[in-house]
């Protein structure tokens, strides 16, 4: 167990720490005592029905979702809606290898299904909820959106899993695996007793830099999209958004949850039948791609969409590709919010 400054209320909060108990994990082990830290907006009405669950994606905590996806005429509306934001497992902020006793490199593996289960357990047990009007975010987020969908199909009214898949693709996997070796191939990782985080300073710089080649498209660099978020050159570029994004976080952090990412495969719950796990869905899904993502491909998306009683597929389009997540490209936020307002519109 170790500090790092970067995941403190000063950088990510507000937020608030709710221990859910112990949570026995689909993989084995137990996670003693978790605590999920969640970001609440808006309130709940006396019905209880306006409740919407945003889980976080790989790296990103409950501000970056704030900034990006919640505010005031948007569709995610803190006058209309109670939303609640929670920092998955392996975070920085809930429980996670650097922050828990007796975690760093004996944390035990964690699975998207560890998330949802605990999430559940939380919005039910907290708030009293039975339903949630809408389930909704990007990336990992989406894959804890599609979790939920099929887990508890009663309970979700509506889905919306943005640039993301419900079950890894072999392409996506490898890239993980190719991701995750950046930092364990530091030889300052110590087989993840490092001594602080800033010690596996090189490999959380090989990591920012792959991330740079994939997270964007071919398009961002080529039509000089670095140039008009403030940098001169796509080295400027990488070196000091890219880089310095990742170099404050935990090396152990981002390996939990890179882990469960290249793992996720919501076909668990019915035994590797992928069609009859989506069929299981009740919620009204809309299927949001990006256009120009290099993990996510639409046509992977699509695929999916197809299996999944009454849902919709709704391309969004961004050259800025897969991190068009991080708001960089205002249009991108406008089909987003268009997308979702009606879908919200939707009797469900």
């Amino acid at each position: 167990m170790i500090t790092n400054s970067y995941y403190a209320q000063e950088g990510h909060g507000p937020f608030e720490l709710h221990e859910i108990g112990d949570l026995d994990l689909e993989d084995g082990g137990t996670i003693r005592a978790c605590k999920l830290a969640i970001a609440m907006h808006g309130k709940l009405n006396a019905a209880k029905d306006n409740a919407i669950l945003v889980p976080t994606w790989y790296s990103g905590t409950s501000k970056i979702i704030e900034q990006v996806f919640i505010g005031k005429g948007r569709a995610l509306d803190p006058d209309n809606y109670f939303i609640v934001v929670v920092n998955q497992i392996g975070s920085g902020l809930s429980t996670s290898p650097h922050n828990t006793p007796d975690g760093m490199a004996n944390f035990p593996k964690v699975r998207i299904s560890d998330d949802v289960r605990a999430q559940h357990r939380l919005l039910t047990g907290k708030f009293g909820l039975a339903s949630l009007a809408l389930v909704v975010v990007g990336s990992m987020g989406a894959q804890q959106t599609y979790e939920w969908a099929v887990r508890y199909p009663d309970m979700v009214r509506r889905a919306a899993p943005i640039a993301g898949t419900a079950k890894s693709t072999d392409h996506f996997r490898v890239f993980l695996d190719t991701m995750s070796d950046t930092i364990t191939s530091d030889p300052a990782l110590n087989g993840g007793n490092f001594r602080q985080s800033s010690d596996v300073a090189a490999g959380l710089k090989r990591h920012a830099r792959l991330w740079a080649v994939m997270g964007w498209s071919t398009e961002f660099y080529q039509q000089g999209r670095p140039a008009a978020l403030g940098f001169p050159t796509a080295d400027a570029f990488v070196d000091n958004f890219m880089a310095g994004y990742f170099a404050p976080m935990d090396p152990n952090d981002l390996l939990c949850m890179a882990w469960k990412c290249q793992h996720n495969d919501v076909s668990r719950i019915t035994r590797g039948n992928l069609p009859q796990a989506l069929g299981r869905i009740q919620a009204k899904t809309f299927v949001m791609p990006v256009d120009h993502d290099m993990f996510f491909r639409p046509r992977d998306c699509e695929a999916e969409q197809k299996l999944i009683p009454g849902s919709e597929f709704r391309r969004l389009h961004s050259i800025d590709g897969h991190l068009a997540l991080f708001g960089t490209d205002p249009a991108f936020l406008a089909q987003v919010d268009k997308h979702l307002s009606e879908l919200l519109a939707t009797r469900a």
